[in-house]
């Protein structure tokens, strides 16, 4: 409505300016030089035959045309036989030009009339489909999961999440049950952790388990330029969710609308659509059945409203899987997959520490894709190998033409520094595989260091990997000279330099420093290093530089022995390496 009136208001403007536009224009465009004369003169002329043309018109002056082309004026005498004593003078006669002014200016004021019009029509079409298109876009339908519904049967690991998980179910198929005791439906979850451990998994699992109607969308689904169609959209979507009655709505990424609000970054639309959100969340409307499943991979960064008891009452955290969890996956998803019977799931799960949920589908997926392609009966330890290597470091090259005998040396003995290094200090790590066989990713080789499975990590461990980290670079000053250190040490310095910081920000792990957290301190701003802090970064990174270069050093011609096999074989596993440090320890006694 109030669009309609502005439109309005416009049109009466742009109509008044032109009609006094239109008329100043006729008005002053008429306006030329005209010669007076009598009526008299006038007569003469005519007789004379210098009259062209005469405009007749009702009025007390006439005008017209001389056979020289000037124009002139006279005295209109009225009289009934003047335009007939004009027509036998061959006197032409135009009785048209009086109106042709208001002529013009009522065709210029019907035109903009009829524009205006076809605005205002257009206008009212334009916000009826605006309208259509708002409501089309605020639309959420529930996903049907099929015939074959997602349930916990699906879901592997993460036991102490599926228990808070089942409660859930429980109340959703016997509300009567909590009822009798005054319980109500936690109104929202929020799962939380890594990317790929399962979250969403458990979230259709909820709602399989359940038998109702899952609702899955995205944060960024939220995010719009519109104005307020992110809070249609959560308005629509609580609208659907209570038209069938119990059911489960899943938010994905719900960071990207709930973020903390600090009045500096936000915006007024992000703002509405988050408030609407808290609104349908906070009791004002009944949502009784209506489970809110939230993921997130940062629960620090959402807002508070957000986490308060009455919206997401419960907060789940969803870590990577221990080793039997991975076990327990790998299991799950091999049900489909024809492994090879000397394949022993239990060592692969010792072997993937740190792998996601998705990460354990995606090795034995592309274990299988290269079977598939081998034709083979059975995935066997080939395909799991190389797999395991695509996972990690991506592709193998398979063109190494280029490669200098050189790079591969450089490689071979920064590889094995690194797999020296850690079977010296971390005898309880494993080195699963070493190779110098360049990816398609840019990684010259890598050395696969697999610490044991642990809830804590202890000051001497972040120490233990940082020496692991700064070895290969090590390895190529001791061989190669300072003047002939390479590149192929930048991620293992930003692996180093991250673990040295967060030791000193945030784990309390320096005297000097303090037990601080830093990032507490400088309001969680990343780039908030104080120059106290840089340096004893610096002075603990040189001092464990100088205590690996030692053991290198007392280790060289092991560190050969292990380069040059794998000059001669690209990869190692765990065992040639054994093999290789029992030999040298033989040989020493």
């Amino acid at each position: 409505m109030r669009l309609n009136k502005k439109i309005i208001i416009t049109v009466m403007i742009v109509l008044i300016i032109g009609l006094f536009s239109s008329v100043a224009y006729f008005t002053l465009y008429d306006k030329k030089e005209v010669a007076h004369l009598s009526y008299n003169e006038f007569v003469g002329k005519m007789n004379k035959g210098k009259i062209k043309t005469v405009y007749l018109v009702d009025a007390p002056k006439i005008q017209g045309i001389l056979k020289d082309s000037t124009s002139f004026e006279t005295d209109n005498p009225r009289t009934e036989n003047f335009k007939e004593m004009l027509l036998v003078n061959n006197v032409q006669v135009d009785e048209n030009k009086g109106n042709l002014m208001v002529t013009n200016i009522i065709s210029f004021v019907g035109f903009i009339i009829v524009l205006g019009a076809t605005g205002i029509f257009l206008s009212r079409q334009s916000s009826k489909q605006t309208s259509r298109e708002f409501s089309k876009m605020s639309n959420m339908e529930a996903i049907d999961q099929g015939d074959i519904k997602i349930n916990f049967a699906n879901v592997a690991g993460n036991e102490e999440a599926k228990i808070s998980i089942m409660d859930l179910v429980d109340f959703l198929k016997n509300p009567e049950k909590y009822a009798k005791y005054g319980a109500r439906i936690p109104r929202g979850v929020m799962l939380y952790g890594p990317p790929g451990t399962g979250k969403t998994l458990l979230a259709k699992a909820l709602a399989g388990e359940a038998n109702v109607p899952f609702f899955a969308v995205s944060g960024s689904d939220f995010v719009q330029i519109y104005a307020g169609l992110g809070a249609g959209r959560i308005r629509s979507l609580f609208k659907k969710a209570r038209e069938k009655g119990k059911s489960v709505i899943f938010i994905d990424e719900i960071d990207a609308l709930g973020k903390k609000r600090d009045g500096f970054n936000g915006s007024d639309e992000t703002d509405r659509t988050l408030n609407a959100l808290l609104t349908e969340m906070s009791g004002f409307n009944e949502n009784d059945g209506i489970i809110v499943v939230a993921a997130t991979n940062r629960l620090d960064t959402l807002d508070d409203a957000l986490l308060r008891p009455g919206r997401f009452d419960r907060q789940i955290e969803i870590g990577l899987p221990d080793v039997n969890a991975r076990q327990q996956i790998l299991k799950l998803y091999s049900k489909t997959k024809p492994l090879a019977k000397d394949i022993d799931l239990k060592k692969l799960a010792h072997e993937t520490v740190y792998f996601s949920g998705a990460k354990l589908e995606n090795l034995l997926n592309e274990s299988a894709i290269l079977a598939a392609k081998d034709n083979t009966e059975f995935i066997d330890l080939k395909h799991i190998d190389k797999a395991y290597y695509t996972v990690i470091a991506g592709e193998e090259k398979k063109d190494r033409s280029t490669i200098s005998q050189k790079d591969r040396e450089i490689t071979a003995y920064h590889e094995a520094g690194h797999a020296l290094v850690t079977k010296v200090i971390a005898p309880l790590n494993k080195v699963s595989k070493v190779t110098i066989i360049p990816s398609t990713k840019g990684a010259g080789g890598f050395s696969m260091n697999i610490p044991p499975d642990k809830m804590y990590r202890t000051k001497k461990d972040m120490i233990h990997s940082v020496k692991i980290a700064l070895a290969g670079r090590v390895a190529e000053e001791l061989i190669f000279g300072e003047e002939n250190i390479t590149t192929g040490a930048s991620n293992d310095i930003e692996k180093a330099t991250q673990t040295i910081v967060s030791m000193i920000k945030q784990f309390g792990m320096n005297k000097k420093i303090g037990m601080l957290n830093y990032d507490i301190l400088h309001g969680h701003s990343q780039g908030s290093v104080d120059d106290e802090i840089v340096n004893e970064c610096r002075r603990i990174m040189e001092e464990l530089y100088k205590e690996t270069k030692t053991i290198l050093a007392e280790n060289r011609e092991l560190l050969g022995c292990i380069a040059k096999q794998l000059l001669i074989r690209e990869s190692l596993n765990e065992e040639d390496i054994d093999k290789l440090i029992n030999k040298s320890i033989k040989e020493a006694l």
